[in-house]
């Protein structure tokens, strides 16, 4: 299993301010999903930052996000460490496959590949 990025989500209903504060920053909007927008940088594509009002489809919004090449081995590990998982691995309409897993300090990292 490797990682492939590693990007912090922040919950906000300031989209737009955020947009201006991380453009001055050298971040573009790569997407717009209407409830989470990410912002990359030019020049280092996987360094971004996420900002969503409220997840889609699970009862919480994660802290950070973790994608991985392979979420249905890393799914495996986690639930035979006894880890709690917080939302179910899924099948999501905008292209991921994830579940989100409560760390050691109580922050909710959703892990995900894309498919």
């Amino acid at each position: 299993m490797s990682v492939r990025r590693v990007m912090p989500v922040i919950q906000s209903e300031a989209v737009a301010e955020s947009r201006g504060f991380y453009g001055l920053l050298g971040f573009e909007e790569v997407m717009d999903l209407g409830w989470i927008t990410t912002f990359a940088s030019q020049a280092t594509p996987a360094a971004q930052i996420s900002v969503m009002t409220a997840d889609k489809t699970a009862p919480v919004t994660p802290d950070l996000s973790v994608e991985v090449d392979d979420v249905d081995a890393v799914h495996a590990a986690v639930r035979e460490s006894g880890a709690e998982i917080v939302h179910p691995l899924s099948d999501e309409e905008w292209g991921v496959r994830r579940f989100f897993v409560r760390d050691p300090n109580g922050r909710v990292i959703n892990v995900l590949s894309h498919r």
